[in-house]
C-alpha cells in the first residue's frame, strides 16, 4: 500500500465486512447486537407497501452486498485514475492507456445517457466503465499497475471471480449462502493482492 488513502479505504471495507459477520450472527442466532444505529428510513409510503414482505426482507438483505459491491468498484476506479493521472497526466482517459473497446463503450454510455434526458451519472469517463473494463484498464497497464499488485494473473483471477459475482447484485437477485462467503473471500484477496 502506498499511502494513507490505501488504509482507509481497506479500513472501510474491513468495517463493511465486519458488519456483515455480525449482521449474519444476529440472523443465526436470533440476536440482537446493537450494532446498527437507527436511522429512520424515508421509504415510498404508497408504493413500498404493497410488495410482499418476502420480497421486502430480501431486499434489506441484499442492500448490504450492493453497498461491498458499490464500495470496491468505486474504490477500484479511484485507485486506477490516481495512479494514471501520478503517472501519465490529467489527460490519461485520452492518452492512450485506456484500451479503445474501453473508449468506445464508454462513448456508447455516454451518448444513451445523455440522449435519454436523464441527469448524466458523473462527467468522469471511468464513471461509465464496467468491473470487467476496470480490469482491462489494469491489464492493458501492467507497467503502471504492477508496483501496486502482487501479481497479473491473480488480480486477472480475482477480478473474475468478483465480476461473475456482481451479476446477481446488481440484477436484483438473491446471493446464495456459499456465494456470499465467496464475496467476503474475494474482496479479502483483493485487498491482499495490494499487500
Amino acid at each position: 500500500m502506498n499511502n494513507i488513502g490505501d488504509y482507509i479505504k481497506l479500513f472501510g471495507i474491513a468495517n463493511l465486512m465486519t458488519l456483515n459477520d455480525l449482521d449474519n450472527v444476529e440472523k443465526r442466532y436470533g440476536l440482537e447486537l446493537g450494532h446498527k444505529f437507527s436511522v429512520r428510513e424515508e421509504r415510498d409510503e404508497i408504493y413500498y407497501p404493497q410488495f410482499e414482505m418476502a420480497i421486502r426482507d430480501e431486499a434489506r438483505m441484499m442492500a448490504q452486498y450492493y453497498e461491498l459491491f458499490y464500495c470496491l468498484e468505486n474504490a477500484i476506479r479511484a485507485l486506477i485514475k490516481e495512479t494514471m493521472i501520478a503517472e501519465v497526466g490529467i489527460t490519461w482517459w485520452d492518452s492512450g492507456k485506456v484500451p479503445q473497446v474501453v473508449i468506445d463503450e464508454v462513448r456508447k454510455r455516454i451518448k444513451k445517457e445523455v440522449e435519454s434526458g436523464v441527469t448524466r451519472r458523473s462527467m468522469e469517463q471511468i464513471d461509465y466503465t464496467t468491473f470487467g473494463e476496470l480490469g482491462e484498464i489494469i491489464k492493458s497497464n501492467w507497467d503502471l499497475f504492477g508496483s501496486i499488485f502482487s501479481n497479473s494473473k491473480a488480480v486477472e483471477s480475482v477480478l473474475n471471480r468478483l465480476n461473475t459475482l456482481r451479476a446477481p447484485i446488481a440484477h436484483c437477485s438473491l446471493l446464495a449462502e456459499d456465494e456470499v462467503m465467496r464475496l467476503q473471500l474475494s474482496v479479502r484477496d483483493w485487498f491482499r493482492l495490494m499487500e
